[in-house]
């Protein structure tokens, strides 16, 4: 087989195109989740704060920027929750209804009808109670 065949199969298989549309989703995704919370949510919250705007809450004389780093966290606790009810949820729903009950086996086994032991269903005889049993019907 060539490398270029080689290339080809892997490239335009499925999984490798789903993989690259969700990519370029999930960083679409992301920069709306970091722009609402940079624009909408973390300038809502500086609203109670006293003449600052979150960009400038900092610990240690200005060297920690506490505010920048609440807006990260607050940006992945949105993306994460959004993952998880993407995954979670909804696909798990989709496997609910497209996934087929799994067969059920045929016994293998038949209980005795003298000492209630499970025996094997073409036995003549029980193991346990030694009893001769029935001919199937």
């Amino acid at each position: 087989m060539s490398l270029t065949k080689d290339f080809k199969d892997f490239a335009f298989k499925g999984n490798l195109i789903d993989l690259a549309v969700g990519f370029v989703i999930g960083g679409a995704f992301s920069g709306i989740v970091t722009a609402m919370v940079n624009d909408i949510i973390m300038p809502a919250i500086s609203l109670v704060t006293p003449n600052q705007g979150y960009t400038k809450w900092a610990l240690a004389g200005g060297k920690i920027k506490i505010g920048l780093f609440l807006a990260a966290v607050l940006n992945f606790f949105i993306v994460a929750i959004s993952l998880f009810l993407l995954v979670v949820i909804i696909i798990g729903q989709i496997k609910k209804f497209t996934s087929k009950p799994a067969p059920v086996a045929a016994p293998t086994t038949k209980a005795c009808p003298y000492c209630l032991s499970n025996i094997p269903l073409a036995a003549t005889k029980c193991a346990q109670c030694t009893s001769t049993l029935p001919a199937p019907a």
